[in-house]
């Protein structure tokens, strides 16, 4: 897959899997153009992207395509907390 498609892919699925998991009372629905790719990388004929939205819930996705099978899997990971920790100079 070149990677303009696989681009286009992540975010068509991310923005479908938001939306089937938004809450139907808010009355928000987001496109592709709301999804952004943080990371992406290619080996072979395999592909993985890490992707957010701009809402304000916190999610990121992991979508790695596996060449071999033409399957695409999707993790999606909520954040908790971003914490800073000091660390030592030795």
């Amino acid at each position: 897959m070149k990677e303009l498609e696989f681009i286009e892919l992540v975010k068509s699925i991310v923005a479908d899997y938001t939306n089937e998991h938004l809450d139907k009372s808010d009355n928000v629905q987001i496109t592709k153009d709301d999804v952004y790719i943080v990371w992406m990388c290619k080996t072979l004929q395999n592909s993985k992207a890490l992707a957010s939205t701009n809402l304000r819930d916190g999610m990121y996705y992991e979508l790695t395509y596996n060449g071999d099978k033409n399957e695409m899997y999707i993790d999606a990971y909520k954040k908790f907390e971003n914490r800073c920790l000091q660390l030592s100079d030795g």
